[in-house]
Order: C-alpha cells, then structure tokens, then sequence
C-alpha cells in the first residue's frame, strides 16, 4: 500500500515508529547534553503529531477535531525544525535523515489541507 493510500492517523503512528527507531539510534552514540537535548526533544514532538491525530478521532465537536489537527500540525512544525537543527549542526547526517524531512513536510502539507477544508 503507498502511503497515498493511508490515513493521516496512520501515517503520523507509522512516522512516529520512524521517529523512535531514530531516537533509539542516537541514543547509542555518546553525545553531550546539547544532542541529548536535541533527540529527546525531537522525540517528543515527533510522537505527539500522531498521538493528537488520534484523539482527533473522538472529538467532541468539529471545533475540537480542528483543535487535536491543529495542535499536531504544530508539533509537526517543531518536528521539522528539530530534523534541521540535529542536520545543520551535524548531530545526524543529512542523507539519513532526507527521507524523514521529506515525510514530515507532506504530514504538514496533509494536516494544512484537512484543517484549512474543515474551517471552510
């Protein structure tokens, strides 16, 4: 199945798996508290985008479904900024982590479209 053809639920649990795969990773190499920092944020934002997307589901009101969407786009933006910040400071390399920045900007793009067709 593409990832076309998926939910936004799904793909924010399968980028969240992603993510923690990634945490995993870097957490085997020895970094100093600033990269330490940096993954653990990047963790914890990057788990929340599919954590909202699911309480989206049982919202209470279409007010609160935009809410839950709203606050994952937000948590998706602090994603990325984390994937570029770990990038340009070198912490990951940039060709291990191309892939998830690209994943990150099309959840973004998706969570843009559903909240902007839901206030219309």
């Amino acid at each position: 199945m593409s990832d076309n053809n998926i939910t936004i639920q799904q793909r924010t649990e399968n980028f969240s798996i992603r993510v923690i795969n990634a945490y995993v990773e870097l957490n085997k190499r020895h970094f100093d508290d600033g990269g330490k920092v940096l993954a653990k944020q990047f963790l914890r934002s990057g788990t929340s985008i599919g954590a909202n997307c699911a309480e989206a589901i049982y919202a209470q009101s279409r007010n609160d479904f935009i809410s839950k969407y709203s606050i994952a786009l937000k948590e998706a933006s602090e994603t990325k900024y984390w994937i570029k910040i770990m990038i340009k400071s070198q912490l990951v390399s940039e060709q291990k982590f191309s892939l998830m920045e690209q994943e990150i900007i099309e959840i973004i793009r998706i969570l843009t479209a559903i909240i902007n067709k839901l206030k219309s």
